[in-house]
């Protein structure tokens, strides 16, 4: 009998989608330094070379990090014009939010059977933009937790970060949970070093920095999300 489910939010619960980091700091850096756009290109150069050792870095000890890790790595320190200039990142990256229409049918489906939902996500930003997306989208009301490694000392693969996800949709025992994600290392290998199963959405383009070779199978392997409760019925 499973009693939890907790899905990764990119490249699972939202498509995958090749972005690129650099030009998502330079609408960043454009608004920043608007008056000075050879600064602009050097602040969004360092930006996006902190943000993807940041993210290189998390294979080595699975640190969890947030934006303003990023932005001291950069030395981009406070200005005035920070504010509007972040929320012209966020919109950057807004096209690569969107939830799978497939999740919110599948969602309610688990939820029938008395499923407790969760999301954990590694990610630098807050919580609270994720969550606004997923009410958006609404499904946000579906999950009885979710997790957001910018909240976190550790990110997946560390067991903590797992842990946290399981007391956040009420304590849930491992062993009767689930774990849905679209990477080997990070999701799978995590997950089941912590107990529970696992189950694999191979269709994410990881970047090759953040790639870590594992001898690990998942317990499922899911083309679409639609078919996750089939899967899970014996289980």
């Amino acid at each position: 009998m499973i009693d939890a489910v907790i899905f990764d939010w990119g490249g699972t619960l939202t498509p995958w989608l090749t972005m690129d980091f650099h030009a998502g700091w330079q609408a960043y850096a454009a608004i920043r330094h608007a008056d000075d756009p050879s600064l602009a290109r050097e602040v969004a150069t360092a930006l996006a070379a902190a943000d993807l050792a940041r993210w290189a870095s998390v294979k080595e000890g699975a640190a969890a990090f947030h934006l303003d890790h990023v932005f001291a790595d950069a030395a981009v320190d406070p200005h005035e014009r920070h504010p509007e200039a972040l929320d012209a990142y966020r919109e950057f990256w807004v096209q690569a939010t969107h939830t799978d229409p497939e999740a919110a049918p599948m969602l309610r489906a688990l939820k029938e059977r008395g499923i407790r939902l969760g999301v954990l996500s590694s990610t630098m930003w807050p919580g609270e933009w994720h969550e606004e997306w997923l009410r958006r989208d609404g499904v946000l009301e579906l999950f009885d937790g979710v997790t957001w490694s910018s909240d976190l000392e550790y990110t997946k693969p560390h067991p903590e970060a797992f842990h946290a996800a399981l007391a956040a949709v009420g304590g849930a025992d491992p062993a009767r949970s689930v774990y849905v994600g679209d990477r080997p290392y990070d999701d799978i290998s995590g997950a089941k070093g912590v107990g529970m199963r696992a189950v694999l959405v191979p269709h994410s383009d990881i970047p090759v920095a953040q790639q870590v070779p594992v001898d690990v199978e998942p317990d499922g392997i899911i083309q679409r999300l639609a078919e996750l409760p089939d899967l899970l019925r014996d289980w």
